[in-house]
């Protein structure tokens, strides 16, 4: 019943489809959280340095969503793309760019 609405809602018509998609958001998540690391400790940020700061740790958690939320984003279409489900994944990110205010960027024709 909940994936036949998710297939409705997400315009699509065969489970294995579905199938591809999870597995595409999976191995995005995963990757994502993998290169997270090498990132954060590019830009030098690093749980130890926020220990002093009025609510560090939340700041760190801050700051490491804001870094790796782009670069979970690019890796959902690379990752679609290769599992050949490029025009769903291009449709669910202006979706969610739109929804955060870049509107002005996916003019609809």
């Amino acid at each position: 019943m909940y994936f036949k609405r998710l297939k409705e809602k997400w315009e699509i018509t065969s489970n294995f489809q579905l199938v591809v998609i999870f597995i595409v958001f999976a191995i995005t998540g995963s990757l994502s959280v993998r290169l997270g690391k090498p990132i954060l400790n590019f830009f030098q940020i690093d749980p130890i340095r926020f220990e002093d700061l009025f609510m560090g740790t939340f700041l760190y958690w801050i700051l490491r969503i804001l870094i790796i939320f782009p670069v979970y984003q690019i890796l959902l279409i690379l990752v679609g793309t290769v599992f050949f489900q490029y025009r769903f994944f291009w449709e669910f990110e202006k979706k969610i760019l739109k929804r955060m205010g870049f509107k002005r960027f996916f003019k609809d024709v």
